[in-house]
């Protein structure tokens, strides 16, 4: 337990029930996605960027949540967004279309990202700066174990049951966990009350840049990775679930590691290693020929995801309490500002050569790459050097 604190500790276990149970929920659906579009669906490269584009849009309208909250408790909202999503995946079966897949995504896409913006919200407003990557850390890694049972669990029956009923398993588990949730109260009376009003601040201008480049940066990496492999590489459901598995035994033990190096490194060292290795990543994406090579990249990239943590850690040092939730609200929607078009321009790029998809993401880590120097300078006029 990573704090002695009794309303933390509550929230702690609150987080850690809907975080398994968006795990379960999320890691099936993308499991089975990319063979059921391909395989069922029948879509293309230019199709499957489109939906890339429409699961991003409920990211971009993050900062309704700010709007919602005026009306229900954060905590509650978090349980609701996890059931929203749960049922989002459990009909995607059903939809074998890219109309049909479209519809299913966006639902699932408003419970996730809405989970997952209420989920860093409440993380930074009830753990201090030491506390916050590790609970970030453990979190993502008991996420991470998740996802092997997950993954280990779809190989293991993908070829006893159609696709329908595993999206149906896969959305029930969410949705079952996101009522259990609804009926806890985690909540404190200690915590600041959080303002119900969109905030944008100029003094959090590398914050939101570094939001808006990791969300363009990371798209390309969410809708060409994993399509890459079964497209190019004909990588198999049983081959991808084996990768999910074999990647979340990786995280489960980096994930800690990372979040102990943000509170001994600082931020922008561990901002610093992960866009200059992303770089690299995405150079190497483009040219390389061995499906090997490909999913070894798709590991690295999920390892250096997990540096991100240190984009929120560092707002978290330099924000009014005040500001947490709704400033996580609008950091969500300048996330997916690029998101939403990215993934539809990537998919157009896809078609004349995709290796235009994955030098584009590089081009897009060195610009984060150079923003991410300023992260000191920023923490200074705080005075929250790391």
């Amino acid at each position: 337990m990573p704090t002695k604190n009794l309303s933390s500790r509550k929230m702690y276990i609150f987080l850690l029930v809907l975080t398994i149970a968006t795990a379960i929920g999320f890691q099936g659906w993308r499991t089975l996605l990319n063979n059921f579009a391909v395989d069922v669906a029948g879509l293309d490269g230019g199709e499957f960027g489109i939906i890339g584009s429409i699961r991003e849009i409920p990211g971009f309208l993050a900062l309704l949540v700010i709007y919602v909250l005026i009306f229900i408790k954060e905590h509650r909202l978090a349980a609701l967004s996890v059931i929203l999503m749960g049922f989002g995946i459990a009909i995607t079966g059903y939809m074998p279309s890219f109309a049909g897949i479209a519809i299913s995504t966006i639902i699932m896409s408003f419970g996730f990202h809405y989970y997952e913006t209420l989920n860093q919200s409440l993380t930074l407003q009830y753990f201090g700066y030491s506390e916050a990557p590790i609970v970030m850390g453990r979190l993502r890694s008991l996420g991470a174990a998740t996802n092997i049972v997950v993954g280990v669990t779809i190989f293991a029956v993908s070829g006893m049951f159609d696709y329908q009923e595993l999206f149906i398993a896969a959305g029930a588990i969410a949705m079952l966990a996101g009522f259990y949730c609804f009926f806890q109260d985690p909540s404190s009376t200690d915590i600041p009350v959080q303002h119900k009003k969109m905030i944008f601040r100029s003094k959090y201008w590398l914050f939101y840049a570094l939001s808006f480049m990791a969300g363009a940066r990371r798209q390309i990496f969410v809708a060409f990775a994993v399509f890459l492999l079964v497209k190019k590489f004909d990588y198999s459901i049983q081959e991808i679930a084996a990768l999910f598995v074999l990647n979340n035994i990786i995280n489960f033990f980096v994930n800690p590691i990372i979040a102990k190096s943000v509170n001994k490194y600082g931020e922008r060292k561990v901002l610093t290693l992960e866009y200059a290795s992303l770089v690299f990543i995405f150079t190497a994406y483009a040219f390389t020929d061995s499906p090997v090579v490909g999913g070894m990249l798709y590991i690295l990239d999920n390892i250096f995801f997990n540096f991100t943590m240190a984009i929120k850690t560092f707002f978290q040092k330099i924000a009014d309490p005040k500001d947490i939730a709704p400033s996580m609200a609008v950091s969500f929607t300048i996330n997916h500002i690029a998101a939403v078009f990215v993934p539809v321009l990537a998919g157009i790029a896809w078609m004349h050569d995709y290796r235009i998809v994955f030098l584009g993401a590089a081009a897009l880590s060195t610009v984060s790459l150079v923003l991410s120097q300023f992260v000191d300078h920023e923490l200074r006029l705080k005075g929250n050097v790391s």
